[in-house]
């Protein structure tokens, strides 16, 4: 096998390996745009896999297959918001302490979702879930066509959401309320904006991203569900937050960048070459490690009221 065909096949699994990441770390950003830290986005990621994969498993004969995969996106997208608005409450309303919230959170996602699992399906069990659609003639172009259009739907709308997550940050009156809020919730407040509000309604749409992202990985990329199906990602989405500088095109980035190195590390494993394993499956955490070193040394600031409660009775 040529380098070329090397390289190319490393990116032929790198962007699909990188759909869940761009989701997931996205709604993350919104929840830290407006000040607001969740540790619990992997739970979520759970649930919203665990929920995606229901329909298609038990509908499928009674809906048809490609009703039962639209509702089970629906019903993961709904769950990831639901659990969103929960943590929420959990931390604006009472003002718990985030990061150990954003555990509980966690915690309670991937217990939920696994005990049910065994619940309701017992064991690990596939289902047909959402194929690649192949876009007309640009598929068909050498080298960029099984790259970058021939991937899951769901793909192709993440890679969408990318510039719509852009637009509605930096150029919508929404999006100016949840960067105020995360920067100067005070100054925000005396301006007529709801901060607990504006904070709900970011933290319901990150859910619905995460919620999302963990349908992909049971519908369109494993087609099934298991107790380890997101694997850390929901970490690593946080950390990519971080990286992206909380931009949606640097987040993109991020993810890119992160899940070529695990398509590299698999492709190594496949291709047989003299390697020591266990490096090649550290070496996309090392890679988030290093980033995050970089990326401190380099004085990066995020909001700056990020991961604190806001009281708009106590005066400072």
């Amino acid at each position: 096998m040529s380098i070329l065909d090397m390289v190319l096949n490393i990116l032929t699994l790198g962007i699909p390996f990188s759909v869940a990441l761009v989701l997931a770390s996205t709604g993350e950003m919104f929840n830290q745009r407006s000040g607001v830290f969740n540790l619990g986005c992997e739970g979520i990621m759970a649930m919203g896999a665990f929920l995606a994969f229901l329909p298609p498993y038990f509908l499928k004969d009674t809906l048809g297959a490609d009703a039962a995969n639209l509702f089970g996106l629906a019903v993961a997208i709904g769950g990831g918001a639901l659990l969103g608005v929960l943590f929420a409450l959990v931390v604006v309303v009472f003002r718990a302490p985030q990061g150990i919230a954003g555990i509980g959170l966690q915690m309670l996602g991937v217990g939920t979702a696994g005990t049910l699992f065994r619940h309701f399906v017992g064991g690990v069990t596939g289902v047909d879930g959402i194929a690649n659609l192949p876009i007309p003639f640009l598929s068909k172009l050498p080298v960029l066509g099984p790259i970058l259009f021939d991937l899951n739907p769901v793909a192709y709308a993440t890679f969408l959401l990318v510039p719509v997550s852009w637009y509605v940050l930096f150029k919508t009156p929404w999006g100016l309320k949840v960067r105020a809020v995360g920067t100067h919730p005070r100054a925000a407040d005396t301006m007529g904006i709801n901060v607990a509000a504006v904070r709900f309604q970011a933290l319901a749409v990150g859910g619905a991203f995460a919620g999302l992202a963990g349908a992909y990985l049971s519908l369109c990329q494993a087609k099934m569900f298991a107790d380890d199906i997101i694997a850390g990602r929901g970490f690593i989405a946080v950390a990519l937050v971080y990286f992206g500088r909380w931009h949606p095109l640097g987040i993109l980035g991020g993810s890119l960048l992160f899940s070529i190195a695990q398509s590299f590390q698999l492709s190594v494993q496949v291709w047989g070459i003299d390697f020591p394993y266990e490096f090649a499956v550290m070496l996309p955490y090392v890679l988030v490690i290093v980033v995050l070193s970089l990326a401190r040394k380099a004085n990066l600031h995020g909001p700056a009221d990020l991961g604190k409660p806001y009281n708009r009775e106590k005066r400072v």
